[in-house]
């Protein structure tokens, strides 16, 4: 996924001239080929992001479209006064690619999980913020980054993750996509916890529960409509995110699920990271699972909240 992203970044730009690159503090070989043929349009400004915004912005208030790359946690909580007033108030055309987001640099510890990226830059009015499930999604979203009004957030994960997404259905920014067709509960996912909710789904498949999985590579504008038609037909929701709980994909379907006052009430229920900081280290899968953010957890709770729980079926 990472890389698809950088190599779809240097096609963008051979075709486009107004598409600029900034880094920040990456490898020296990072889109070496677009350093080598266009410098005037290449940027490695080092560790400083507040800057990093500020300069992108300037570009971008002279017609370029700029795609800048860092870490997570770097790009979302470290210039998020920067994003806030320099892009997202002045609306500008420019693409935030963050490396890692959620679990990924679980070895290095709470400073480095953006738990919170999804949920900082779902606050600020004018932001999109997409989060693809694999390199072939991603493949199919840079094309339409480029001519998108206003700032993007994108979100990468570790790279090497399974392809499950396919091109039957197109991909739109701010649309939703159905992945599996399902009566009894509805499984909401965003970026790579796709896999997740589709293994969750068989298991529930094989013990008589049909869950549709509702993809939802948009987070911010989230395809509402489509949410709640779906969700008007199952009395069981679930969210699943590699994001914290408080503000991210599960708080916007409960907003929607609130809002649209169902009768009956829909049981729902969020799946991500609690709101608290990581006290563990060790590899993203451990902290999934640590957290419950994997299918025999995901199933679980479907069986749960369907009155249908079977002690230790999926232990």
């Amino acid at each position: 996924m990472r890389q698809t992203c950088l190599d779809q970044v240097y096609l963008l730009a051979k075709a486009d001239p107004r598409v600029v690159f900034i880094g920040s503090d990456l490898g020296v070989g990072t889109l070496r080929k677009f350093k080598e043929e266009m410098p005037q349009r290449f940027f490695m400004e080092g560790v400083s992001e507040a800057h990093i915004v500020g300069m992108a912005a300037g570009m971008a208030l002279e017609g370029s479209i700029v795609y800048v790359n860092t870490i997570s946690t770097f790009i979302t909580r470290r210039c998020f006064e920067q994003v806030a007033v320099d892009l997202c108030l002045h609306n500008l055309n420019v693409r935030l690619i963050g490396n890692g987001g959620g679990l990924v640099y679980a070895p290095l510890g709470p400073t480095h999980l953006a738990i919170e990226d999804i949920s900082i830059f779902r606050a600020l009015p004018n932001m999109t913020v997409v989060a693809v499930a694999d390199a072939e999604e991603m493949r199919r979203f840079m094309p339409q980054s480029l001519d998108h009004r206003g700032p993007i957030y994108i979100r990468l994960a570790k790279g090497g993750d399974p392809v499950v997404t396919n091109d039957k259905v197109p991909f739109r920014i701010g649309k939703s996509l159905l992945m599996r067709e399902g009566r009894d509960a509805l499984l909401v996912t965003t970026g790579v916890t796709l896999k997740i909710a589709l293994d969750a789904a068989e298991m529930l498949s094989r013990s008589g529960i049909e869950a549709a999985v509702l993809h939802m590579p948009t987070v911010k504008p989230l395809d509402e409509e489509a949410f709640l038609d779906h969700a008007s037909r199952s009395r069981v929701i679930v969210a699943v995110e590699e994001n914290t709980i408080i503000g991210g994909l599960g708080s916007a379907l409960a907003e929607a699920i609130s809002e649209a006052g169902f009768n009956p009430a829909r049981k729902f229920k969020r799946i991500g990271v609690p709101d608290r900081f990581p006290d563990k280290y060790g590899s993203q899968a451990n902290l999934l699972d640590y957290y419950g953010i994997n299918a025999e957890h995901v199933a679980a709770t479907v069986e749960s909240l369907a009155g249908r729980r079977q002690a230790g079926r999926y232990a």
